[in-house]
């Protein structure tokens, strides 16, 4: 099945090299890298316009944000299987394999992660314990999906797409859609280097700052999306 790997980036210049040049390898000649670039004013375009790569696919994004550049990438894809991707991390060699051999009984996955920073400490796993991390309500109440691991086939985004105006995140949404009318599975091993440095277009993953009150609102509108979306 073909795959496409969706990237957000904007204003990557430092790391993107460096991710791409980790996805390639994995990826056959039938797949395609689609990358939505929110009008990026450093080198990013030239970095990837470098690998001269026919599977690498550049879209302009005007939305604004990592939730509409991410959903520009992904209605732009082809594959029957997706992959999103961030811009600044790094992919283990087998992670598309991996991922591939659990999407034949899933519709949607994600995997455990090595985070690093400038120190290259790359064996602090996001996830130290193997408990469950899939379920409506455990992830309704917190998101344990992170959106640079995942994983899902199209059956996922007949759903999803277009995103609604106020959701938080767009891992947080996709992971919902597929709590309620797909199968997921949590990958305990990492498939990815997580890069942590300080300029993250997401802080998926990271202790929340936000007060009660706030986490309140943004369940509340996430609760309302879905069921606007599947009524």
């Amino acid at each position: 099945m073909k795959i496409s790997v969706c990237m957000a980036v904007y204003n990557g210049e430092k790391y993107i090299e460096e991710q791409i040049k980790s996805i390639l390898p994995q990826l056959d000649q039938k797949d395609e890298l689609i990358i939505s670039d929110d009008k990026s004013t450093d080198g990013t375009i030239s970095i990837i316009e470098k690998f001269q790569d026919n599977r690498i696919k550049i879209y302009s994004s005007n939305g604004g944000s990592i939730i509409k550049n991410f959903e520009n990438a992904l209605n732009n894809a082809t594959g029957e299987i997706i992959f999103l991707s961030d811009q600044d991390d790094i992919w283990y060699p087998n992670k598309v394999r991996i991922s591939r051999k659990y999407l034949e009984t899933n519709d949607l996955i994600f995997s455990n992660a090595s985070v690093f920073s400038k120190n290259k400490n790359k064996n602090k796993l996001l996830y130290k314990n193997g408990s469950k991390k899939t379920g409506f309500v455990k992830n309704f109440i917190k998101n344990n999906y992170i959106g640079a691991t995942m994983a899902f086939n199209q059956k996922i985004l007949t759903k999803a797409l277009p995103f609604p105006s106020n959701i938080y995140m767009h891992d947080a949404w996709l992971a919902s859609i597929a709590e309620i009318m797909a199968k997921t599975h949590y990958i305990d091993e990492p498939l990815i280097y997580y890069r942590r440095h300080g300029e993250n277009a997401s802080e998926t993953g990271e202790k929340s700052t936000n007060t009660i009150k706030t986490k309140i609102k943004i369940r509340l509108k996430l609760g309302l999306c879905l069921l606007s979306r599947l009524l």
